[in-house]
């Protein structure tokens, strides 16, 4: 897999221009979702570079991260005469970024795409790394493949669209960044204030967290060592949010993976030592920026079976964990018996 191009922009009028510049193409599609043709589309409809594209728009949110979305990006494509040598720009946050990338390097075995996230969390999570995919079956990204974009523009411009809560999805990915990086990365989030966000220094923190996850990803670029680090909080988080799916009771992804976090540094206090005092302090500023995700003992047999289901799975019916000794050490592949999920999954409830 090769590696990304990710520019840091200073200004999306000349880093889109030199990014489609740089692939030579015969034609120029644009994926947006509903919210992001309505809030982001306008910051860069008028520039030179993108006149002439043909627009392909899906409805937002994780739920229509489907087959059935997908279709119509491909059935859009070949409509609009789309050959090998077309380019896809995917202007929106993960759902865009991941379900667009799949279908780039789907369609005709594959074309040019470039990423343009809009969300923090596709700026420090999804945008980057090369994961593509759709939900199927009930199950997060269940279908996918690796292929990074051409270009992934990050334009802190964009994140002055955002609400509190998409904000905070994507901090929650960053504060993960931080447990596996260091204690002083850690510490520079835990005390940021997300109530008056300083776009400036927002911006330096996602450049860092960025930079936490291409040194991951090119090191282990198909997941089969340390690239598991960045699932950190990812095996309970799926689960919550695919039983939320299920309910009908939607949650961001980021709101998932914070809520996860908490369980599995728990399990890892339990299982590997990691520090009372960090994990109290890292629980505390997740309790008050996140919630809790609400359940009851009902659910476990469900959870259970969704963690089950989880790719970073090694065997059919083992649960498979990234845990913490420390801040920035960390255990990949650790398995965890059905009495110890039920003891983390009774502990994160008891704390409502």
């Amino acid at each position: 897999m090769g590696r990304q191009d990710v520019i840091l922009s200073t200004g999306i009028s000349d880093s889109l221009k030199a990014a489609v510049e740089r692939i030579v193409h015969d034609r120029l599609f644009v994926l947006t979702d509903e919210t992001t043709l309505r809030l982001c589309w306008p910051l860069v409809s008028q520039l030179p570079c993108v006149q002439g594209a043909q627009m392909i728009t899906i409805a937002p949110t994780d739920e229509n991260k489907t087959l059935e979305s997908l279709a119509h990006v491909w059935t859009a494509l070949q409509k609009g005469g789309a050959t090998r040598r077309s380019l896809l720009i995917c202007l929106g946050g993960g759902m865009v970024t991941d379900l667009g990338g799949f279908a780039a390097s789907t369609f005709k075995r594959g074309i040019a795409y470039i990423n343009v996230p809009t969300t923090l969390l596709s700026m420090v999570d999804a945008a980057v790394g090369g994961k593509t995919g759709i939900n199927f079956g009930g199950l997060k990204n269940e279908v996918g493949v690796f292929n990074p974009a051409n270009a992934v523009i990050l334009d802190a411009e964009f994140l002055r669209t955002l609400d509190r809560e998409n904000l905070l999805s994507g901090y929650a990915e960053m504060l993960k960044h931080g447990l596996i990086s260091s204690t002083e990365h850690w510490v520079e989030l835990l005390s940021f204030d997300l109530d008056n966000v300083d776009y400036a220094r927002l911006t330096q923190l996602v450049a860092q967290s960025v930079k936490v996850k291409e040194r991951i990803v090119e090191e282990d670029p198909h997941e089969h060592g340390i690239r598991k680090a960045l699932n950190l909080g990812h095996t309970v988080g799926h689960a919550f949010e695919s039983l939320a799916l299920e309910e009908h009771r939607t949650v961001l992804h980021g709101y998932a993976v914070a809520w996860g976090l908490v369980c599995e540094l728990y399990l890892s206090v339990v299982r590997m030592g990691f520090p009372r005092d960090k994990f109290y302090q890292t629980r505390q500023f997740i309790k008050e920026h996140y919630g809790q995700f609400p359940f009851t003992c009902k659910h476990y047999p469900r959870l259970l079976e969704l963690m089950a289901h989880d790719k970073k799975n090694l065997e059919a019916g083992q649960v498979n964990f990234t845990l913490l000794a420390d801040i920035g050490d960390i255990r990949i592949n650790q398995t965890a018996s059905r009495e110890e999920i039920e003891e983390m999954l009774d502990f994160y409830s008891s704390e409502q």
